[in-house]
C-alpha cells in the first residue's frame, strides 16, 4: 500500500521543469521589487555604499541591469543561464557592499544578518546551474538538453 502511494506521489510531483519555472519566477519576481524601488526612489543609497568603499558612483547604474533586466529575463526564461550569472554577480557585489561586520552577526530575531543575501545568492547559483527548463521563452538557449 505504501509503495503504491509512493509511486503515485512520485508520478505527480516529479517535474523538474516546473521546479525550474517556480525558481525563476519567484527569485526574478522578488528581485524585481528591489529594482523597481531603485527606479522609483533613485540610486542614492547604492551610491553612498559604493563611495564608502571608495568605488566610483557610476557602478550604481549596474544595479538596474542586475535588478530589473536580469530578473525579467529570468521570469520569461530568456537566456536563463546568462541572466542567472548577472543575478548572481549582482548578489555577490551587493553582499560585499553590505557585509561590513555582519559575516558572523545575528539580527535581534536570531537570524543571520546576511540571510537575505545568502538566499538570493544560492537561488542565483541554482538557476545558473539548472538553466531555464522547457517552460521558458528561449529554452534552446537557456538550457542544455
Amino acid at each position: 500500500m505504501l509503495k503504491q502511494w509512493n509511486e503515485v506521489f512520485h508520478r505527480y510531483t516529479n517535474n523538474p521543469d516546473a521546479a525550474k519555472l517556480i525558481l525563476r519566477v519567484v527569485f526574478g519576481g522578488l528581485m524585481l521589487f528591489h529594482g523597481v524601488a531603485k527606479a522609483k526612489h533613485g540610486l542614492g543609497a547604492v551610491v553612498f555604499l559604493l563611495e564608502s568603499h571608495h568605488l566610483p558612483a557610476f557602478i550604481a547604474w549596474g544595479s538596474f541591469i542586475g535588478e530589473i533586466v536580469a530578473p525579467l529575463m529570468l521570469i520569461l526564461g530568456v537566456m536563463t543561464r546568462y541572466a542567472a550569472a548577472i543575478f548572481t554577480f549582482t548578489m555577490l557585489f551587493a553582499t560585499y557592499l553590505v557585509m561590513d561586520g555582519k559575516v558572523l552577526a545575528l539580527t535581534p530575531q536570531g537570524s543571520w544578518a546576511l540571510e537575505l543575501q545568502a538566499i538570493y545568492l544560492c537561488g542565483g547559483f541554482c538557476m545558473l546551474f539548472l538553466g531555464g527548463g522547457k517552460y521558458s521563452v528561449m529554452s534552446e538557449f537557456s538550457s542544455r538538453r
